[in-house]
Parts: C-alpha cells; sequence; structure tokens
C-alpha cells in the first residue's frame, strides 16, 4: 500500500492505464542494479529514482573528473575528486527519500560480480568498456538476470535488453570482443548521454512493470547527428540482418556465407576486373584520414542504412585493423540479401 504522499508523487504514472496501481507496485517492489554512474548512468538513475524503484544499486569505483561535467549531470564541480557511486547515492537520497539506495564504489570484476548482481532482479550496465560489457553479459547469463544495454560514442548511441525471458544475449548480437574507442579517445556529444540513458530507463521501467515491448532481441540505433534512428532484430543464434523496413529478414541461415580475403587476392581481382570489386574501409572516418587503402569509407554502425545504395552483383570488400569490424560487416551485408558476394579483410 503507498502513502498519501507516495500516490501523489506517482500520480502521473499511476493514471495510465497501462501502468496502474498494479504498474506501479510493481516499480516500488523492483531491485535493479546500475553498472557505472558516468555519462549513461546519471541519467539512468534520476529516472529510476524519480519513478520510484524500490532498491538500486550502484557500481562504480571511478571519480568525478573535470571533463566528466559536460554530460555527467548529476554533478557539479565540487564533486570533482570524489567517487561517483557514493556522490550519486548522496544526491539522488535528496531526489526520493522512498527509494532504498546502496552504493558499490568498487569496480565490477569476476571475483565480486556474482555478489554485487545476485541480490537484483535487472542489471543495467551504463559502463564505458567492452571488457564491463561482456562481464556484465556473461554472470546474467549465469544468474539468469535480464540486463538492459546502451553504448555511446560520438553522436550515436544502442539501446537493447538482453537475455530477457529466454531471449538473446549480448554475446549473440556480438559474439567476439569488440574493438574500437571510448568516449575518452573519440569523444562525445554531451547530450547523447542523456538521450540513450532515457531510453534505458524506459526499458528498465517496461521490463520491471510487465508493460509494452521490451527491446529483446531488437537493437535500436539512434544517430543524433542525422536524426535517424534505426531497428535491427537479432536472434540467439546469429547477428542482425536488417531489411528495407529496419527488421532482420525471415528465414535467413543462422551463418552468412562471406569469407576473409588477403591482399594479393584483392589485387588480382581488381587486376583482372576492377569494376566487379568495391572496398568498403568500416573504420570510424577519422582512422580512415589518418591511414587507408583507398575505397568508400562507411563506419560499421551506419552500414546497415547504407546496404541499399551497394550495387548488385558486385564483390563487396570490408576492410578494418583486426577483421572485427569488417567481419561483422559482410555477415551483415550476406545476411541482408545482397546480391553479390561479400568479403572481409584486416591489416593489409
Amino acid at each position: 500500500m503507498f502513502t498519501p504522499i507516495e500516490r501523489k508523487r506517482y500520480a502521473r504514472q499511476i493514471i495510465m492505464p497501462e501502468m496502474g496501481l498494479k504498474g506501479q507496485e510493481k516499480l516500488c517492489a523492483g531491485k535493479v542494479v546500475v553498472v557505472g554512474a558516468g555519462g549513461l548512468g546519471c541519467p539512468i538513475l534520476q529516472y529510476l529514482v524519480a519513478a520510484g524503484i524500490g532498491e538500486i544499486g550502484v557500481i562504480d569505483d571511478d571519480t568525478v573528473d573535470l571533463t566528466n561535467l559536460h554530460r555527467q549531470i548529476l554533478y557539479s564541480a565540487d564533486d570533482v575528486g570524489k567517487n561517483k557511486a557514493i556522490t550519486a547515492v548522496e544526491k539522488l537520497s535528496v531526489l526520493n527519500p522512498f527509494v532504498n539506495l546502496t552504493a558499490y564504489p568498487d569496480r565490477l570484476s569476476a571475483e565480486n560480480a556474482a555478489d554485487l548482481l545476485h541480490g537484483y532482479d535487472l542489471v543495467i550496465d551504463g559502463s564505458d568498456n567492452f571488457e564491463t560489457r561482456y562481464l556484465v553479459n556473461d554472470f546474467c547469463v549465469k544468474l539468469n538476470k535480464p540486463f538492459v544495454f546502451g553504448s555511446i560514442l560520438r553522436f550515436e548511441g544502442q539501446v537493447s535488453v538482453f537475455n530477457y525471458q529466454g531471449g538473446p544475449t549480448y554475446r549473440c548480437l556480438f559474439p567476439d570482443a569488440e574493438e574500437g574507442n571510448n568516449c575518452a579517445e573519440a569523444g562525445v556529444m554531451g547530450v547523447l548521454p542523456g538521450i540513450i540513458g532515457t531510453y534505458m530507463a524506459n526499458e528498465a521501467i517496461k521490463v520491471l512493470a510487465g508493460i509494452g515491448e521490451p527491446l529483446s532481441g531488437k537493437l535500436l540505433v539512434i544517430n543524433t547527428l542525422s536524426n535517424s534512428q534505426s531497428v535491427f532484430e537479432f536472434s540467439r543464434s546469429f547477428a542482425p540482418a536488417p531489411s528495407k523496413s529496419g527488421k532482420a529478414a525471415a528465414n535467413q541461415p543462422a551463418e552468412a556465407s562471406t569469407r576473409e580475403m588477403s591482399l594479393d587476392e584483392y589485387e588480382a581481382l581488381q587486376e583482372a576486373d576492377p569494376g566487379q570489386v568495391l572496398l568498403v574501409d568500416v573504420r570510424e572516418y577519422y582512422e580512415f584520414e589518418a591511414d587507408n587503402f583507398g575505397g568508400e569509407n562507411i563506419p560499421l554502425s551506419e552500414i546497415p542504412e547504407s546496404i541499399e545504395t551497394f550495387p548488385s552483383g558486385k564483390k563487396v570488400v570490408f576492410y578494418c585493423n583486426s577483421g572485427k569490424r569488417s567481419l561483422q560487416a559482410a555477415k551483415l551485408l550476406a545476411q541482408s540479401g545482397y546480391e553479390g558476394q561479400s568479403f572481409w579483410a584486416q591489416h593489409w
């Protein structure tokens, strides 16, 4: 039962038929742990606390830095040097005294993950590195807990829900450790964490309240520079296969037919019939500008929306330094039903 103050506090949520008193009761009984109290963690925590989630844990061993303040809006200049988890809990306690908040000023690791995550219903990953994302995924699978995922870089963000009611996991979408830069290396637009973090909080509320359609088996990609949004479907067995509608093509094979191409083979094809080969560098623009082998530059994040522009019948060769991004691009193209061949290459 809610007190009169609580009913008034959450009145605008309770009044919605999709939520109602039952939905709000589920939120107030919910237990959520947020990994990372940085750019994504700040808006996630603020909105979940405001929504009345019953118990929230905050895991972060980092301290507030001056470079954080343009996007981590929970903190001020006076907080520089302080632990983020502890500082966040102090500020959030003022926002809503009805929420039970716990700070864990620790770095999530293989040694402490089970202890830190096991007491919560839902895990939200607001980290900024691939190592932690895979760690969160693997322990959520082990502990049978769903988790909300989000990532940001420069002007683009991604959101999904993994391990939800038997749905796909993070490794179903990204089987191997990815390569790439973080925000400290490539930069990030200050408002982007707010946009993506709010989407993540919305997914968490839907999962806890049992309303709507969570992004399970779906990857939402938002580009704030072009104001474009795409949703790509994926399963437990293969990578996302976008189509013109933004949804996966049906009845695609579990593994797309694609293979690696060597520099010697590429040069031989170019010499024999240059018009039949299309080289696409899937690294970021700044990487391409610094060092490239020519061809077109389409970052991996833009490949799904660019597939329809590829001329049919070509041999498309995707390139990156390690082969990880190029392999993913090649699979996306092959699974889209492209009338041609796709290859991937690394470090020529």
